[in-house]
């Protein structure tokens, strides 16, 4: 007799079918996987510049071998912890900012029913996503100016003193703080949008029935039922704690905000390419990526742990 294949269960005829089914994607991915290849896994062959006295007309195998004697030279700069501390300062903050107000803006759009209004706030907040730091760099540069700039503009009519955001070491980092969130905040708040479609709409019929007003539907039902994807995305983008943002600081920044404004990624950009100094920079890039890995590890750990989250 034939045995009669379960339900669910993978025979090899289904497999061999699957695979055909799914051949023509898999073929798709070749072209992204040859330039991942070149452009990421190639390149990490340089690693080894981080433990040598790097002469570029010696060559990767030709250069001395020095140890940890670069990572030394790292530490003992001046401004290595100052531009760490920064990093974290910046980044920490972006992270914070990135999470309250993509939840505060999807639960604000959720209360519209209007879907023609929705749609207008949606794109109206989605657009500066799509947009370069290229192209948005220029756009604050002028509206900060305080000059003629239309902020300052704006402070000067209430009789406040123009403020120099983007070369007061002071104001620097909150403004790129704030502008980060504001360019991202839109397409973020995506996903607890999403979220709050999963929410069964009974509760909120029982909790009409109970008295509760809007406010307390939104306490006691819609946080509780996106908490879980609250936490998901807090625990993810602690893997990004020491990216401040290279592409909006190195448009924007100057010398004269270093102090605070400086990161881990610019520092290791004038050490390598405006300086020249090829194995301290390698080992400054090292450092960030060892780090980055611990917190990835960590995060998705955390992740699985409390809300259930996994890759595989």
């Amino acid at each position: 007799m034939i045995e009669e294949a379960k339900p669910g269960k993978i025979t090899p005829e289904t497999r061999k079918v699957k695979l055909l089914r799914e051949l023509p994607l898999h073929l798709m991915l070749i072209p992204s996987i040859v330039l991942v290849f070149i452009y990421s896994y190639l390149p990490m062959a340089g690693i080894g510049i981080a433990f040598q006295r790097f002469v570029p007309t010696n060559g990767l195998f030709g250069s001395p071998f020095v140890g940890l004697q670069n990572f030394r030279t790292l530490f003992l700069l001046p401004d290595t912890w100052q531009v760490i501390g920064n990093t974290i300062f910046i980044s920490f903050f972006k992270m914070i900012g990135g999470i309250i107000v993509p939840v505060v803006f999807a639960l604000l759009l959720n209360e519209i029913h209007s879907k023609p209004a929705r749609r207008i706030f949606q794109t109206m907040v989605y657009l500066p996503n799509f947009l370069s730091w290229i192209i948005l760099s220029g756009i604050f540069i002028d509206i900060l100016s305080p000059t003629r700039g239309i902020v300052n503009q704006g402070l000067s009519g209430l009789g406040i003193e123009p403020i120099f955001f983007l070369g007061n070491p002071q104001w620097f980092p909150f403004t790129m703080i704030i502008t980060d969130i504001w360019k991202g905040f839109g397409f973020g708040s995506v996903i607890y949008l999403a979220a709050l479609t999963s929410i069964d709409p009974s509760l909120y019929e029982s909790a009409v029935i109970d008295g509760a007003n809007r406010w307390k539907q939104t306490w006691h039902i819609t946080l509780p039922g996106i908490t879980s994807t609250i936490i998901l995305m807090t625990v993810l983008s602690m893997a990004n704690i020491l990216n401040g943002g290279f592409d909006q600081i190195f448009n924007m920044y100057n010398p004269a905000v270093y102090s605070t404004g400086d990161i881990l990624d610019t520092m290791i950009y004038r050490m390598g390419i405006q300086n020249a100094q090829f194995a301290v920079s390698t080992a400054a890039g090292l450092f960030k990526s060892g780090i980055s890995f611990v917190f990835i590890v960590v995060s998705y750990y955390l992740a699985d742990k409390l809300a259930g989250y996994r890759i595989f």
